[in-house]
């Protein structure tokens, strides 16, 4: 993953590869390549998340 997706670009493709998996009708071989894109995808949608949890977690931290 060269490019750093947002993190609605990688929930939609993650959404893309869970449907596909749920379909069925793959290859074992396309099924671990699926598999393993929506392991990267779903690290990336937790590195979001995390991110975004910190800014709340520091804004909530700062005195007004």
């Amino acid at each position: 993953m060269a490019e750093r997706l947002s993190y609605e670009d990688a929930r939609a493709q993650l959404v893309e590869v869970v449907a596909r998996l749920e379909a069925g009708g793959t290859t074992l071989e396309e099924a671990l390549a699926l598999w393993e894109r929506g392991e990267q995808l779903a690290t990336v949608c937790q590195e979001w998340l995390d991110g975004a949890r910190a800014r709340l977690e520091a804004a909530r931290a700062t005195p007004e």
